[in-house]
């Protein structure tokens, strides 16, 4: 008899991606499922949940394998995105909605199903790499914490996952939390060694990783922010925000060379997202005189951004320096 286990890999996004045409926030992604392992056994579509941090289900879809979800509307706040298999939970990410701004938020989701053989009575094995098993008690406290957090209660978020933290110092989730409610605080030290803290127990912890790595782009540490982004596109090669931050903090330093491959990566695995980046290689070209790849470049943006606020000055630049065939 097989049974089926489920292991996927999470692609946590952290920034908004564009700013949205309508009323709040959306949340949106492709969902990619690799079969190739599962002989014989498919799954026709998947259940992808959003809940609040009271487990309240906000707005549910039915995916298809490589598929796309969307949720609309939401107002800001913290979030649980969860996908479902035949009823049993097989992945679950955290997801923020806090920019002052309406936006676009592109949340990805990788899974990968197998097909197993198994003398086990277990009917569903799950391996999840920032899966964090709490004791009971434990879990009650992060999701009393979670709530805190989510009600915008930081003072008490803080305390809670203080508490929690020091009931078991190997929870990385909960350093990561703590981590954030400190960053909400401005208290930037203290949200430096909680991130630094949870990947130095779970070193490929991707969401751990770009937390430290935009804190310290926030602190203008642009050299000190290059470790854990490139850990961070290390661990998850897909992406885009990773490839971003890290060409931006190589642009930071003056390593243009550097920063060229990632801002192009980043263009490449959200065209739309990270328009942006091609502003940042404008720049970068325009700077050491080679204005023609710079004109090239802030084309490009236009054709993405074309109600950009600054676009006249744009195409002024480009009808003067682009190439001429």
């Amino acid at each position: 008899m097989k049974l089926l286990v489920l292991s996927f890999l999470l692609l946590i996004s952290l920034s908004n991606s564009t700013l949205a045409q309508g009323g709040g926030h959306s949340l949106y992604g492709d969902m990619k499922v690799d079969e190739s392992k599962a002989t014989g056994v498919t799954r026709l579509s998947y259940d992808v949940i959003l809940y609040n941090l009271n487990r309240t289900v906000i707005a549910r879809q039915p995916v298809t394998s490589n598929g796309r979800y969307r949720f609309n509307n939401l107002s800001s706040g913290v979030y649980d995105l969860v996908v479902e298999s035949e009823n049993i939970e097989v992945a679950r990410i955290r997801v923020e909605l806090v920019a002052p701004l309406a936006t676009d938020l592109r949340q990805d989701i990788d899974l990968e199903l197998r097909a197993t053989d198994s003398s086990s009575k277990k009917p569903v094995s799950i391996s999840v790499d920032d899966y964090y098993q709490r004791a009971p008690a434990n879990q009650k406290l992060f999701e009393r914490a979670q709530a805190a957090t989510d009600k915008k209660k930081y003072l008490e978020a803080e305390g809670l996952f203080n508490e929690l933290v020091t009931n078991d110092p190997k929870d990385f989730q909960a350093w990561s939390e703590l981590g954030t409610v400190y960053l909400v605080e401005q208290k930037l030290p203290e949200a430096e060694k909680a991130y630094s803290t949870a990947i130095d127990i779970r070193p490929k912890f991707y969401l751990g990783l770009m937390n430290l790595g935009r804190l310290r782009m926030m602190e203008k540490n642009y050299e000190g922010a290059i470790e854990p982004l490139t850990a961070a596109v290390n661990v998850n090669l897909a992406s885009a925000d990773a490839n971003y931050y890290l060409g931006e903090a190589y642009l930071q330093i003056k390593k243009g060379s550097k920063a060229v491959g990632y801002l192009n990566q980043a263009i490449k695995l959200d065209p739309v997202g990270k328009a942006d980046a091609h502003l940042r290689l404008a720049t970068l070209y325009n700077a050491v005189g080679m204005k023609d790849k710079a004109a090239i470049e802030y084309e490009e943006f236009l054709k993405k951004k074309p109600d950009y606020h600054d676009a006249k000055k744009l195409r002024d630049y480009i009808e003067a320096n682009k190439p001429k065939n």
